[in-house]
């Protein structure tokens, strides 16, 4: 009968603690892994979280190319419906976006991973550039047609201008033309009526016939025959051209030296000047 050895309470605890340490040991190695000084153990964490921030550095990356991408399709869509729906005629309105769109769908795919979604991603922010410069060009080609036409218009409406300023200009410096400029600018500048303007026809047709190149042996220059006739240039470097400069410049006269056409006519009747 084999012998019998009676084991202590505190050696039977001390058995127990060295088995469970070697089971423990044994699970470690059977997992593959090593026990490791602590000084290499925090070297291993410092790579892991490198790692890591690269892998979220890189997916950001990613992330922003995608979204970039979308955004710059978008726009490119926009650009051409907008051009099209302008009317100017433009040519050729388009922009190649399968290149992008390409490159956005292999982002999208399951085997893109590390390297692989590096390239992928340098790939996209390419065809998102490609896609920008066109769009950019697109929007450049419509300015520079607005600007075109604006220009052209602008150019019109000065001619018009020039050629309504020509046509008044000729009528005002006809007689009855210089008679009707007199008349509105007596009114609404001097506030005289049809008694005043009365005198006025009278003194202006005894000086010059209401011709506004009317000249004297004296001098005396234009419609209200101002002596010398370059006073008038106060009114207006075309004083020699324009009846309604002369004309002006003939009421502020008048208006200083007589205050108004009927003492100047009476002057004139008197003397035979004013």
């Amino acid at each position: 009968m084999p012998e019998t050895r009676l084991i202590s309470p505190t050696r039977r605890r001390a058995i127990a603690l060295t088995l469970a340490a070697g089971a423990a040991l044994g699970l470690l190695a059977t997992a593959g892994l090593t026990t490791a000084a602590p000084a290499a153990a925090d070297v291993s964490g410092r790579a892991v979280a490198i790692d890591r921030a690269d892998l979220r550095a890189e997916l950001a990356t990613t992330a922003t190319a995608v979204e970039d991408g979308r955004a710059v399709v978008a726009e490119a869509a926009k650009a051409v419906t907008e051009i099209k729906d302008s009317g100017y005629d433009l040519g050729e309105v388009s922009i190649d976006t399968v290149g992008l769109a390409s490159a956005l769908n292999a982002l999208s795919a399951e085997d893109a991973v590390g390297a692989t979604r590096a390239t992928l991603t340098a790939n996209a922010i390419v065809e998102t550039e490609i896609v920008e410069a066109a769009t950019e060009s697109l929007r450049g080609r419509l300015d520079a047609a607005v600007a075109q036409k604006e220009a052209e218009e602008a150019e019109k409406a000065a001619a018009a201008e020039a050629a309504a300023e020509a046509a008044a200009l000729a009528s005002a410096n006809t007689p009855d033309g210089a008679r009707a400029v007199a008349a509105q600018i007596a009114a609404s500048d001097y506030g005289w009526g049809a008694d005043q303007f009365s005198c006025l026809d009278s003194l202006w047709m005894k000086e010059s016939g209401w011709n506004y190149q009317a000249y004297n042996p004296s001098g005396a220059t234009g419609i209200p025959q101002a002596l010398p006739g370059d006073k008038m240039a106060t009114f207006g470097s075309d004083w020699a051209t324009n009846a309604t400069t002369q004309i002006r410049w003939g009421l502020d006269y008048i208006s200083q030296v007589y205050g108004a056409p009927c003492a100047a006519w009476g002057h004139s009747q008197s003397v035979n000047w004013y």
